[in-house]
């Protein structure tokens, strides 16, 4: 069974965005423009946390790192996700498309994944 992935309102019709999608006890992340095609695997606890602190600090510009997904910006935009459990496999986006994905995640977009 193929996951139905689900990206932010916030994102328009049609761009690539980051994509959420869950399975029996696992959420995935990907951004659909990532030409690796990366996917985070993540629970769906460790999902919830990690959007709890960005329903908290929506404007965070700072690396988050006291959740199992890490996110680091880097220069030029560059917005780097990770598991801690998993820190090889990393999801690449871009500022934009972090922000529409932030703006999902404060409307409650993604809360049904935990």
């Amino acid at each position: 069974m193929n996951p139905r992935w689900q990206k932010s309102s916030y994102c328009s019709e049609g761009a690539s965005c980051i994509h959420i999608s869950a399975t029996p006890g696992t959420v995935h992340l990907t951004e659909s423009s990532d030409p690796t095609a990366t996917i985070l695997t993540t629970t769906p606890a460790a999902f919830g946390a990690f959007i709890a602190v960005l329903k908290r600090e929506p404007h965070r510009t700072t690396p988050i790192e006291a959740t199992p997904i890490e996110v680091a910006f880097g220069e030029e935009g560059v917005v780097h996700l990770r598991g801690t459990s998993t820190p090889n496999t990393i999801v690449t986006t871009d500022r934009r498309k972090w922000n529409a994905f932030v703006l999902g995640i404060r409307a409650g977009e993604f809360d049904h994944f935990v």
